[in-house]
């Protein structure tokens, strides 16, 4: 009787690796994976995850790898205590972000990319936000290439567009808004709620406006009312006292 490897292996939810190395590798992290769940909030079949251990191989435990972030297509959204590809319909990742700090070693991204090669991404994104660096590889016949040209790359998954400035990397959704950051969010947010409490302020200025301007016209009514009738009373007493008011 053969057991399953799920009860003979253990694939564990953590490396001992922390998430991040520094608040700045941190703060990318956090703004690529939340910014990828708000892009696809209203698609049920898009997983995204940050810092999450990939498992590609079953009874292989020890080939893994943690994407700062990955995108997987065709999957549903939910919690994981890791990605373990075969109960995924053996789906791979398609899309992965690493962000590098400055304890990053080119053997550990050579060998992240090798992996990536492999077990079948399509797309690959390095950034290091202290030299403002980014690199992007593509799937093609060939396995992963790089990106030649990046500035202004639109992944052809994700649909979002890179730009490098001078000082940092700007990311766009298809619809041109900007990636942004929570405390960025929070104050858009409250911008726009300012915006429409003056709004709403003005419609009530102008309700007023248009309410008093009613008032006027309806006192203006009863003021030409009462003098219609009061000429109406003078001309009866003088046609009482035999005159002709017309006259």
């Amino acid at each position: 009787m053969t057991l399953s490897l799920d009860r003979e292996l253990l694939y564990p939810d953590s490396d001992g690796q922390p998430m991040a190395d520094n608040t700045l590798q941190f703060r990318w992290i956090v703004l690529i994976k939340e910014n990828l769940d708000l892009l696809f909030a209203d698609q049920p079949d898009i997983f995204v995850a940050g810092d999450l251990l990939w498992y590609p191989v079953e009874g292989h435990p020890e080939i893994r790898v943690a994407p700062d972030a990955l995108v997987a297509f065709g999957r549903p959204k939910g919690e994981r205590g890791s990605y373990q590809q075969w109960k995924e319909d053996n789906i791979a990742p398609q899309v992965v972000f690493e962000i590098l700090s400055p304890g990053n070693r080119l053997k550990e991204m050579l060998k992240k990319q090798e992996f990536y090669h492999d077990y079948g991404v399509e797309e690959y994104y390095i950034y290091d936000p202290d030299r403002n660096d980014l690199h992007g590889l593509l799937r093609t016949g060939e396995g992963l290439r790089a990106i030649e040209e990046i500035q202004n790359w639109t992944s052809p998954r994700l649909g979002i567009r890179f730009v490098l400035t001078a000082t940092t990397l700007e990311l766009y959704r298809p619809d041109g808004r900007p990636f942004l950051s929570f405390l960025e969010l929070e104050e858009r947010a409250e911008q726009a709620e300012q915006r429409a409490e003056q709004e709403r302020q003005r419609a009530e200025q102008e309700h007023q406006r248009a309410k008093q301007a009613d008032q006027r016209a309806e006192q203006e009514h009863q003021r030409a009312e009462q003098e219609r009738q009061r000429a109406e009373r003078l001309a009866a007493k003088l046609r009482a006292l035999g005159i002709d008011p017309e006259s």
